[in-house]
């Protein structure tokens, strides 16, 4: 057997849980609940160890819940806000964190923190609890929820980190960093990464100094003189982040990103984007002259929405274009995105 080729079901087993779906009235998405309470019923023979049974049961409580306060959102676009918890009121950061909350609500979008204090609290000020998500973790320390946001019903308190950094970047449409410890520095590199590999959708990722600081400016020296320079990063992969001291440059680069871009969608071998409004005949030609590295064959062409975007009526007033893309180039991918919404 091939590794995690799925094993026939046993009919009998089917038809209780398919009984069981109905003794709750159905509800969305039977046939992958099904498969879900499938696969729990096999850790009674699979997984020995309570506390490993323990991980998968509150992860699947933590991100049902988390999905649901996100559901009537789901049209709303959202930027996610990190930085150190330890900032102070009285910092430059603090009051940029601020301004940047206030003005990106201003552009249309939704603000999601780690509910903490510090850079977070200051986005969620600048946002306002009606505009605000609080993502919180629960620690020994730096664990309470800041005043702005912990009476708010938009605050979700997670157990594990994992499942925390998974409602972040699936709710993300940016990601903001200001000057942060170690968690923050792991949220931006997690950040590149899943977009570096293509595991999660590209999104404006914008790193915010304070006017005329260098803590992003020296991390990213350290990026181009020791992972570009010894080749551990194509040069294509600093297009997945700016760099800014202005609150308002911060802002506008969120808001470019979506001017006519909208999402990408992978239907089999075929790569989607989609956009607000079609390329002309002579900017898709000029796109399959300026990218065709990126390409494993044939060219970049518009389409009409495929039989599986039909099927799930995904974005089908949108606009779209179609290729085969090499899955690798996903700094490119991100300049095709800039010239996109500069048509």
């Amino acid at each position: 057997m091939k590794r995690n080729e799925k094993t026939p079901t046993d009919p009998e087993l089917t038809r209780r849980i398919q009984e069981l779906i109905k003794f709750k009235n159905g509800g969305h998405n039977e046939t992958e609940v099904a498969d879900i309470i499938e696969n729990a019923l096999k850790l009674l023979t699979d997984v020995k160890e309570k506390g490993d049974v323990r991980v998968i049961q509150t992860a699947v409580r933590e991100l049902r819940y988390a999905f649901r306060v996100f559901a009537p959102y789901a049209t709303k676009r959202k930027v996610t806000i990190f930085g150190s918890a330890r900032t102070k009121s009285d910092t430059v950061e603090y009051q940029q964190a601020v301004e940047f909350g206030r003005k990106i609500v201003q552009a249309g979008f939704m603000v999601i923190t780690g509910a903490g204090p510090g850079i977070m609290q200051a986005g969620h000020e600048g946002a306002t609890p009606e505009h605000s998500f609080g993502v919180n973790i629960r620690l020994p320390w730096e664990q309470s929820a800041n005043p702005v946001i912990a009476e708010d019903k938009k605050l979700i308190t997670f157990k594990y980190f994992f499942t925390r950094k998974l409602i972040f970047i699936r709710h993300s449409d940016a990601i903001v960093l200001f000057p942060g410890g170690f968690g923050t520095m792991d949220e931006g590199y997690e950040a590149i990464t899943l977009m570096q590999t293509g595991k999660s959708q590209l999104m404006p990722l914008v790193l915010v100094d304070r006017p005329g600081g260098t803590y992003w400016k020296t991390w990213d020296k350290q990026i181009r003189e020791h992972l570009l320079r010894d080749k551990l990063i194509s040069p294509d992969d600093l297009n997945l982040y700016q760099i800014t001291d202005n609150t308002d440059e911060a802002a506008k680069i969120v808001a470019r990103f979506y001017r006519n871009f909208h999402s990408t969608r992978f239907v089999k071998d075929l790569f989607i984007m989609r956009m607000k409004n079609a390329p002309s005949a002579s900017a898709i030609e000029a796109l399959n002259e300026d990218f065709a590295e990126i390409l494993i064959d044939g060219k970049i062409t518009a389409i009409e929405p495929t039989p599986e975007e039909v099927e799930d009526n995904d974005h089908l007033h949108l606009a779209r274009i179609g290729f085969n893309f090499n899955r690798r180039d996903y700094g490119r991918l991100r300049q095709l995105i800039d010239v996109l919404n500069g048509l």
